[in-house]
């Protein structure tokens, strides 16, 4: 469903709600908290968010719901952030990370839709019975 396989030099917003599965929301109400994630914006004016972008929210949404950051604790914390540093973000700049987070992400999302599946079925196949004896 998902194919972020090109690279692109800008994502829209709900393509980057999508890849970090953060709300559109969520991703507007971190702008006006965090000075470092300003996506630039097209003629028409909308968010046009770039790999660095994404990176960052990334590591933004593991400080705050991975590390249990509260958004002060996060500033904090972004105060020291860079790009390059791996260390500190835990987040490569390269390319190729995003890649392997979509793809994992979409195997996970996989697995999910195939229990999904299963568990309707087995629904479906109680469901029958029941109206059988009914």
């Amino acid at each position: 469903m998902r194919d972020f396989s090109l690279k692109k030099l800008y994502y829209s917003i709900s393509e980057v709600s999508r890849i970090t599965e953060v709300e559109q929301y969520v991703l507007r109400y971190w702008e006006t908290e965090f000075d470092l994630l300003k996506p630039q914006k097209n003629r028409a004016g909308n968010r046009v968010y770039s790999n660095k972008d994404i990176h960052l929210i990334l590591y933004i949404k593991s400080l705050l719901r991975e590390k249990k950051y509260t958004i002060e604790g996060a500033k904090r914390v972004l105060e020291n952030y860079s790009v390059n540093n791996e260390k500190e973000t835990k987040v490569d700049k390269d390319d190729s990370d995003l890649k392997i987070f979509v793809s994992a992400n979409k195997d996970e999302e996989s697995g999910k839709k195939s229990q999904l599946r299963k568990d309707l079925l087995e629904v479906k196949e109680t469901l029958e019975k029941i109206l059988k004896i009914l």
